[in-house]
């Protein structure tokens, strides 16, 4: 929501808040001589008796106990909070109005009527309290509907672009080609590459939907990805994949690390070269570690933005799935193309 809108809402809720105190002050001192005499003290009994409370109590609910507990659903420290919050700002509401206005004002010299003017104010302040966090649930619902919303939007190009990425001729092709070759030398590799393709091929037409999978999976897929790229190259160390970690019990949102491998193929097209591509993935207990770099030739012209993801819609796609629970940095130096991409486990 936009700030403007959330200040607006503030602005009529005490707005509202004010006008009532003035209409239940009208009313208390309604038939009272000397009106004048009575105003300055009207509004130190308004600011000390009915808003300093319900000010101090609703911002920290808004601020502090909303995040704190209400949205980790911790109802019972919530309800606690709010009470102990809601007396204590009575209480120095109450402490300044008898140092402001003096104790005659306020309790005629009758103990009960100071907890009577305390409990009274630690209600009014409790309700102040409820109505910060009705509020701030509203604004912190919206922003996820929007988010929501933004995140499908992101989401409908991703797969788009995916789309396009995966079902590029020139791999498929390749791929058919190199296996149907591979049929009359070695028919049993032959069919063990050709599963690999129709498990990459279900992959992309299923597991992509959802919003997370199981992090091995995705391993799964990266792996077999990388031995149908093999295919065309007996060169045993053009691509160094390394796994260090468990992936068990791990998920992660689907199709994260393949578009730096799409693009580290892509873009090295030698498979003569040795280590052309390093990929490692470590998998910490709070973080999982991807780090891909490939050498390529500085005088080839990219085909990232024609083939393959461009590094701008993977970022967004990143903010909006890990906003501020990953890490991402790209060099492009000496030749050599590196992507570092840590992430926070959930």
């Amino acid at each position: 929501m936009k700030k403007s809108l959330v200040v607006l809402l503030h602005i009529g809720y005490w707005g509202c808040y004010f006008a009532m105190i003035m209409v239940m002050l009208a009313m208390f001192f309604r038939g009272e001589d000397a009106i004048e005499a009575k105003i300055e003290e009207a509004f130190q009994i308004i600011f000390l008796f009915a808003l300093l409370p319900s000010v101090i109590t609703f911002y920290t609910c808004y601020s502090y106990i909303f995040p704190k507990y209400f949205q980790q659903k911790k109802y019972f420290l919530v309800a606690i909070s709010e009470l102990v919050i809601s007396l204590a700002a009575s209480i120095i509401g109450y402490s300044f109005l008898a140092i402001f206005v003096g104790e005659d004002c306020v309790d005629d010299g009758e103990e009960g009527i100071i907890f009577g003017a305390i409990f009274f104010m630690t209600f009014i302040a409790l309700i102040s309290g409820v109505i910060a966090m009705v509020m701030r649930g509203f604004i912190t619902w919206f922003d996820e509907i929007k988010l929501k919303s933004e995140l499908q939007q992101k989401n409908n190009e991703m797969e788009m672009a995916l789309v396009k990425s995966k079902l590029d001729p020139h791999f498929l092709f390749n791929t058919i080609n190199n296996i149907d070759i591979l049929i009359l030398k070695n028919a049993d590799q032959a069919s063990s590459y050709l599963n690999q393709l129709s498990d990459i091929m279900r992959f992309m037409l299923y597991e992509t939907k959802a919003d997370k999978i199981p992090l091995f999976k995705e391993i799964e897929y990266i792996k077999k990805y990388i031995e149908l790229q093999k295919i065309r190259t007996s060169n045993l160390s053009y691509v160094n994949f390394n796994l260090v970690g468990d992936s068990n019990n791990k998920i992660i949102a689907p199709m994260i690390f393949i578009p730096f491998i799409e693009n580290a193929f892509k873009h090295n097209n030698n498979k003569k070269l040795e280590d052309a591509i390093t990929i490692n993935i470590k998998i910490e207990e709070e973080n999982i570690n991807f780090k891909c770099i490939n050498k390529f030739d500085a005088n080839r012209k990219s085909k990232e933005e024609e083939n393959g993801l461009g590094n701008h819609l993977i970022q967004k796609r990143l903010n909006l799935i890990y906003p501020n629970r990953h890490h991402l940095t790209v060099k492009n130096e000496n030749n050599l193309y590196s992507v570092f991409l840590t992430i926070e486990n959930e």
